[in-house]
């Protein structure tokens, strides 16, 4: 069960790199547990520490402005490379509901969805003039309007983004595909009764 999607405002943090592996957003040295809670500790890992353990400074996510933020945003082909699940975990642990990219790896994106992030995919003319004002101002607000299919970016312009309509449905209601099943178990059993079984 995740976290039913709610209305969602927050400043984002921009790691503004194309092909943004599985693998870079956690480390392989980190999969040894078959739970979610504790991964965003390890989110970006390579990254985000130097070899003694201390946190990068110019790397976004230790900037004070980080904190909180919901929203995460990429550059191109978001989530490559293996097929980990612990990514999405990763992410959703740290805190961050929706990732922002111009294009993402589809089963990123299914593991994704399935764990109550939501990827959004713009256009890259679109996505550069986020990174761009995110790098002026990293605490401006991006709001995502999942029912509606629109996210509202720092310069006030709506714009539109396409998802599946069971991967909405699952994020709207906090569900994945085995939840989705148990919610209509009672619509089952009446249909069997009705049938005679």
């Amino acid at each position: 069960m995740n976290q039913p999607w709610r209305p969602l405002s927050s400043h984002a943090v921009l790691v503004a790199h194309d092909d943004i592996d599985t693998d870079q957003i956690i480390p392989a040295r980190f999969l040894t547990t078959t739970t979610r809670s504790g991964l965003g500790t390890h989110l970006f890992a390579d990254w985000r520490y130097d070899a003694s353990g201390a946190p990068r400074r110019e790397f976004t996510l230790n900037w004070p402005t980080s904190t909180g933020a919901r929203i995460l945003v990429g550059g191109r082909n978001f989530g490559c490379g293996s097929s980990r699940e612990h990514a999405p975990w990763a992410l959703a642990d740290w805190g961050f509901r929706a990732v922002i990219a111009s294009s993402f790896a589809d089963i990123f994106r299914s593991n994704a969805h399935k764990n109550g992030v939501l990827t959004i995919a713009l256009d890259e003319t679109v996505l550069h003039a986020t990174q761009s004002a995110l790098r002026t101002d990293p605490s401006a607000t991006i709001t995502v309007d999942l029912p509606g299919q629109h996210v509202f970016l720092p310069d006030g312009a709506g714009v539109a983004f396409a998802i599946d309509g069971f991967s909405k449905r699952c994020l709207i209601d906090g569900l994945d595909e085995l939840g989705v099943i148990v919610a209509e178990i009672p619509a089952i059993h009446e249909w069997e009764v009705a049938c005679g079984r």
